[in-house]
């Protein structure tokens, strides 16, 4: 499904991405209250007791629906945002007009930056799909690897922080 193949108006495109991305995040908020609510009854939450969910928890905690309106920004956050939301059962109230916002957002720049990337895909396709194969594999394994990095960072992290907690209760 390429928008850029849509035989429609731009401003209907947007329209149309709009109520992709707020019918989607919707789904997903619905399910993290869904999550929440059945937790206790139901063992399969072992996303929502990641590391991952955990951080988005916390922005949402102390951000609250600004949070929401970004995390279309990001990539990689803005599920994990939007199953917080609905595990912390943000209020209505204040989860729809941020996720208009963050809906509009996301229209925008997938219907300008992402169209565009679209195209330059296509055009390097075009070229030469041996180098769009290589580029798109050097992508991956940065990105593979910058992933590897921040784990590997984190457990040791957390290995010296236990390390140091128990030198600290040895010392007392």
């Amino acid at each position: 499904m390429n928008p850029l193949e849509w035989d429609m108006p731009k401003l209907l495109v947007y329209a149309v991405l709009f109520c992709i991305v707020f019918l989607r995040a919707s789904a997903t908020y619905a399910l993290g209250r869904g999550l929440i609510a059945g937790a206790s009854r139901v063992k399969a939450t072992a996303k929502m007791q990641g590391e991952r969910y955990q951080h988005a928890s916390r922005l949402v905690e102390r951000y609250g629906a600004p949070v929401i309106s970004v995390c279309f920004l990001t990539v990689g956050l803005q599920t994990m945002v939007l199953l917080a939301a609905g595990g912390l059962r943000m209020p209505l109230r204040r989860f729809l007009p941020a996720l208009g916002v963050g809906s509009v957002l996301w229209a925008l720049l997938y219907g300008t930056v992402g169209f565009v990337g679209f195209r330059a895909l296509q055009m390097v396709w075009e070229f030469s799909p041996l180098l769009c194969s290589i580029v798109l594999c050097a992508l991956v394994a940065l990105f593979s690897g910058l992933g590897l990095y921040r784990r590997i960072r984190s457990r040791e992290s957390k290995a010296g922080a236990a390390e140091q907690s128990l030198v600290e209760s040895l010392n007392q």
